[in-house]
């Protein structure tokens, strides 16, 4: 992306964003509410057209690629979208769905195409309940079927917007397990996450896009980007980082909730 910015009734909603991202790499959206995360990702994800700037996805450029078709390419996951799978299916055929671009199954599915599901749910944790009902996964079974469903079909492009969000913490660490043994394993896509959290960011993640008021507020590797007087600007109010194991904790002193109250 180079100057990519997004009018909305006669205001900015983001705006001069210079950003590029390796192929192959797991790369991070990070900002408070209405920062303008959604908006880049749906940039990104070939859904919506920048009103300045010129844009790239998997190296074809906007006003000269098929954006329909290169969507094919383009893979989102949500951990709350407007619609869900069927809660009947098993988590196998809910893998399945990924091929037809389905929230049901309504077609039949191949031999190499249910071999690839299976090995998919394997890769992600998910052997022991192949053939369990949806409607019987737990929250973070249910998200790891939505990444499996959406890795089927090999695309070049996984977005994965907040995808622990309502998670309870096994839950939560077991996705970001998911998400750094992806980076991990062979022909992984390039990933894009999205989140309002520095502790979500898996220690395979290249790069940080921080976005604060649709702008850049700093881009470039977690070292750089999570510190304490950068993310204090973007969030509005004094925190410290800490970082363990190659994750980075953002932190705020019950000390200072008076102040964040604006209590007198």
């Amino acid at each position: 992306m180079r100057g990519v910015g997004v009018m909305r009734d006669s205001r900015w909603i983001l705006r001069d964003i210079d950003w590029r991202v390796e192929a192959g790499t797991l790369a991070a959206i990070l900002g408070p509410n209405g920062s303008g995360k959604s908006t880049l990702a749906r940039i990104a994800g070939c859904h919506l057209w920048p009103t300045a700037g010129e844009c790239s996805v998997l190296g074809q450029r906007f006003g000269e690629a098929n954006l329909p078709e290169l969507r094919k390419q383009i893979r989102l996951v949500q951990a709350a979208g407007p619609y869900d799978v069927d809660p009947s299916l098993t988590s196998l055929e809910v893998a399945l769905t990924g091929f037809f671009g389905s929230i049901g199954l309504y077609q039949q599915a191949s031999d190499s195409m249910t071999e690839e599901a299976r090995q998919t749910l394997k890769l992600l944790g998910l052997g022991a309940v192949i053939e369990h009902p949806y409607s019987s996964l737990s929250s973070g079974e249910r998200m790891r079927a939505l990444i499996a469903r959406a890795l089927v079909t090999r695309p070049g492009l996984l977005i994965l917007d907040e995808p622990t969000s309502g998670l309870d913490p096994l839950a939560r660490e077991q996705v970001l397990g998911t998400i750094q043994m992806l980076l991990e394993s062979e022909g992984s896509p390039t990933i894009l996450l999205i989140t309002h959290h520095i502790e979500e960011l898996p220690p395979a993640t290249s790069q940080v896009l921080l976005l604060s008021e649709g702008k850049s507020a700093a881009s470039g590797a977690m070292e750089a980007v999570l510190r304490p007087e950068i993310l204090t600007g973007a969030f509005g109010f004094p925190v410290e980082v800490r970082q363990s194991g190659g994750r980075f904790y953002l932190e705020v002193h019950p000390m200072a909730w008076r102040e964040l109250l604006r209590v007198r």
